[in-house]
C-alpha cells in the first residue's frame, strides 16, 4: 500500500494545487479553460503519438484488456439504460448520471499509470485510451440522443465532434505510425516527448481548477448512484475479469486506473452542450474527484 500511496500522492496533491488555484482565481481570465483547451487538444494527443508511434506494441496483451476495459463498461451501460425508468430522474440528470458513471479522467489515469509503470505503463494506458475513448463518446452521444436533450445541438453536430476528438485523432495517428513502420522523424520524436511531459502536470492542475464545492449541496441521490458505479462496481467489476482471465499485474493496475479513476471534467461541457443537467455534472465531477483521493488508492492496493 505505502508503493500506491507513494506513486499518488504527488497526483493528487497537482490537483489540490489546482483546487487552490481556482479558488484563488490566480492567475485570473479565462487562463484555465484556455490552458485545458491547449492540453486536450495539443499536449496530450502529443503524448499519445509519441508514446504509440515507436512502441512495441507486442508489449500490451490487447484482447485481455479489451476485456478488462470494455466489459465492465458495457454492462453497466446497459444495466444503467434499463433501470433509467426506475430511476426517478429526468432525462437531463439521467444523462448526466450516464456519463458521471462511465466516463473517465485521462489525466489521472495516465499520470497513474507512468507514476506505477513508468513507459511500460504509460503503453498500455495509450492503448486503453484508443478502446476506451471512442467506445464512451459513442455511448454518451447516443444517451443524450436517446433521451431526447439535444436540443439545437443535433445528432450530426455530436457525431463531427466525435470524429475531430483530438484523443481518438492522437491515437489513430500513433497507431498508423507504428503499424506502417514509419515511426517518427528524428526532429519530431523528441519534440512531441518534450510537448507529452507538459501534458500531465498541467492536466492534473486543471482538474483541480474545475472542482466546483459548492454544488455537491445540491446533488442528491444521482450523484452517489454515479459514484457507487464508477468508484466502486466497476472497479470491482474489472478486477474480478482480471483475476478470472489471470491477467499481467501491470495490464491490471492500469485497466484498473481507467476503471476507478474519477469522471471526466469534460463531461461538464458536454452536458452544457447536449442538454445534460451541468449542476448536477459539476457535482458528479466534485465528488467523485474527492472520494477517488481515498478510494483510487484502495482498489491498487487491492490489486497489488
Amino acid at each position: 500500500m505505502l508503493v500506491v500511496q507513494s506513486a499518488l500522492a504527488p497526483l493528487f496533491a497537482l490537483i489540490a494545487l489546482g483546487a487552490l488555484l481556482g479558488w484563488r482565481d490566480y492567475p485570473g481570465g479565462d487562463f484555465w479553460p484556455r490552458a485545458e483547451r491547449l492540453i486536450y487538444t495539443l499536449l496530450f494527443p502529443a503524448l499519445l503519438i509519441a508514446t504509440l508511434a515507436g512502441a512495441d506494441m507486442q508489449r500490451v496483451a490487447l484482447l485481455p484488456l479489451a476485456t478488462v476495459v470494455l466489459g465492465p463498461l458495457l454492462l453497466f451501460a446497459a444495466l444503467l439504460w434499463a433501470a433509467r425508468s426506475r430511476l426517478g430522474l429526468d432525462a437531463a440528470a439521467f444523462t448526466s448520471l450516464f456519463q458521471g458513471a462511465l466516463r473517465f479522467n485521462t489525466y489521472v489515469a495516465l499520470a497513474g499509470a507512468a507514476a506505477l509503470h513508468g513507459s511500460n505503463g504509460l503503453l498500455v494506458a495509450a492503448v486503453a485510451i484508443a478502446l476506451l475513448v471512442p467506445t464512451i463518446n459513442v455511448f454518451c452521444v447516443l444517451c443524450f440522443v436517446a433521451s431526447g436533450t439535444l436540443g439545437r445541438a443535433g445528432i450530426g453536430r455530436s457525431l463531427r465532434e466525435l470524429l475531430r476528438n483530438p484523443l481518438i485523432l492522437g491515437c489513430a495517428i500513433g497507431i498508423a505510425l507504428n503499424i506502417s513502420g514509419m515511426g517518427l522523424p528524428a526532429i519530431a520524436e523528441p519534440t512531441l516527448e518534450l510537448l507529452g511531459r507538459a501534458a500531465l502536470p498541467l492536466g492534473l492542475i486543471t482538474v483541480g481548477t474545475a472542482l466546483r464545492p459548492g454544488a455537491l449541496w445540491r446533488s442528491g441521490r444521482a450523484f452517489w448512484l454515479s459514484a457507487a458505479i464508477k468508484l466502486a462496481a466497476l472497479p470491482a467489476t474489472a478486477l474480478a475479469l482480471a483475476r478470472l482471465i489471470d491477467l499481467d499485474g501491470q495490464t491490471t493496475h492500469v485497466a484498473l486506473l481507467f476503471m476507478a479513476v474519477p469522471t471526466a471534467t469534460s463531461a461538464y461541457i458536454l452536458a452544457r452542450q447536449l442538454g445534460g443537467d451541468s449542476e448536477l455534472m459539476a457535482a458528479v465531477i466534485t465528488g467523485q474527484t474527492l472520494l477517488a483521493m481515498l478510494t483510487l488508492t484502495f482498489w491498487l492496493s487491492v490489486a497489488a
